[in-house]
């Protein structure tokens, strides 16, 4: 899949489990490690986990094998590494004082 494509893709399967407060960062002209952030909020670590797991597991079967996922195990923030699209999942008391947004300039 293309950039793009795989961005809406994960959009979808983000949307399919009913993640909250989705935003997207282009951060191509900020970095070369990735070219945009997918951000989003679950309720509990549970739901935080179920929505990086959708995510990876559709991806596969799309044939997008995701490069890395950590913090499975403590549910608090979960990373889906795509390489060109990173998936952040998070809980609201680390999204909140983490702030990627602000990070990021969005």
């Amino acid at each position: 899949m293309q950039t793009e494509e795989l961005r809406d893709f994960i959009l979808k399967k983000i949307d399919d489990i009913k993640a909250r407060d989705v935003q997207t960062i282009d951060v191509r002209d900020k970095t070369d490690v990735t070219d945009y952030l997918v951000i989003c909020s679950g309720n509990s670590k549970t739901h935080v986990r179920s929505i990086a797991g959708h995510v990876a597991v559709e991806a596969k079967h799309a044939g997008e094998r995701p490069l890395g996922v950590e913090g499975e195990t403590d549910g608090e923030w979960v990373l889906v590494d795509f390489g060109t699209v990173v998936v952040h999942v998070m809980q609201d008391t680390a999204r909140d004082f983490y702030q990627l947004e602000k990070l990021w300039g969005h």
